[in-house]
């Protein structure tokens, strides 16, 4: 809206400014952060007034009623910062709009089911007895499922025929294989497990928060390179035309998260619940397909990919195979909490793992 707004005064000093995606993308940041602290405080308040609460957990030794009746759905804060971010500062030309669109669909999609979940555990007063299991995976893979279709199958598609169905690996300056139609339920996987490893580790105070602003850091690193047809052929990525605007989307989010986190930082004023972990999860997953980089996720997310391992080992190896826990909790954060390790330190730690992984991916630009 602004770089339209902007075209109305061409000859004024600092108008070209809004033709570069960095600058864009920086004034991104800042109205996102700026929106989510003027909103925080109004919509925790808001929660709190209509008892949209969170109903915490008995975990017997392990409890955590502290934290019972803190406000939850605070993703609406994250959702309303990117959102209005997005629209303020998104280049909304072609190619640029339907990398806008999407992520915007996107964030609409994982929202209103993360916001619904979230609406029936409260009604229903526990935290297990939200949205059921299933039916929250089958509109996660619904969503996978028209994702592939518009990048496939649609005139629309940003990809070249020559990379639609080819999958990247870090590290590697070719693609590794050609998937062909096996890269629609390739996508609804990504999709499914991305959105649920954060998912996964929303359950301490800015636990996903920091990790999640990080891995969001260096889709943006890749997004710039990607989106630029000089940078992408020097260092041996896939040009797609547009991607460069994924920049400003993501730079929006992590000046939410950012905002969030102010209010989200131990003790937490209030929590994201599904709301907000399944919209961050939603736009990343998204993002990861929208720049043929999912399986980098495995390596910038690696935070995320040990919160999701761990459930996975303890739900389908341990309980259902050999009968038996693996791990004391599940996922591995609660773990840590039942062996006595105070929460900010778990968090902490947790925030150093992150900056490696980013490091480690970010290696992976020069390195192929």
């Amino acid at each position: 809206m602004i770089i339209w707004i902007s075209e109305f005064f061409a000859n004024l000093p600092g108008q070209r400014l809004m033709t570069y995606i960095t600058f864009r993308a920086l004034m991104a940041v800042l109205t996102s952060f700026v929106i989510g602290i003027l909103l925080g405080r109004r919509v925790i308040h808001a929660i709190y007034q209509l008892n949209f609460r969170d109903r915490a957990r008995e975990f017997g030794d392990m409890s955590s009623r502290n934290k019972d009746g803190t406000p939850t759905m605070g993703g609406l804060i994250i959702f309303f910062s990117l959102l209005i971010s997005v629209l303020l500062w998104g280049s909304w030309k072609k190619p640029n709009d339907f990398f806008l669109g999407t992520i915007i669909f996107t964030a609409f999609w994982f929202t209103a089911l993360g916001f619904f979940d979230d609406y029936l555990k409260n009604i229903r007063g526990a935290s297990d007895l939200g949205m059921n299991r299933g039916l929250k995976l089958f509109l996660q893979a619904l969503f996978g499922l028209i994702l592939g279709l518009l990048l496939l199958a649609s005139d629309a598609s940003p990809f070249a025929p020559e990379i639609a169905g080819k999958l990247f690996v870090p590290f590697l300056k070719n693609p590794l294989l050609d998937l062909g139609i096996f890269y629609y339920p390739f996508i609804i996987l990504v999709i499914i497990a991305i959105a649920n490893s954060i998912n996964f580790a929303d359950g301490l105070d800015g636990l996903a928060t920091v990790p999640a602003g990080m891995l969001l850091a260096v889709y943006a690193v890749f997004a710039y390179i990607i989106g630029n047809s000089k940078a992408a052929k020097y260092l041996w990525f896939p040009f797609i035309n547009g991607a460069g605007e994924l920049v400003v989307v993501l730079a929006a989010l992590i000046g939410a998260l950012a905002a969030f986190l102010w209010f989200n930082a131990y003790p937490a004023e209030i929590f994201m619940g599904d709301t907000g972990s399944l919209l961050i999860g939603g736009v990343i997953a998204t993002s990861a397909v929208l720049l043929k980089h999912e399986l980098l996720f495995l390596i910038a997310g690696g935070v995320f990919v040990i919160e999701f391992l761990s459930v996975f080992i303890q739900d389908y190896i341990g309980i259902k195979l050999i009968k038996r826990r693996i791990f004391y909790r599940a996922p591995i954060h609660h773990t840590y909490q039942f062996l006595g390790i105070a929460e900010p330190k778990i968090v902490i730690r947790f925030w150093i793992l992150a900056v490696i992984f980013t490091l480690v991916s970010l290696m992976s630009i020069k390195l192929r």
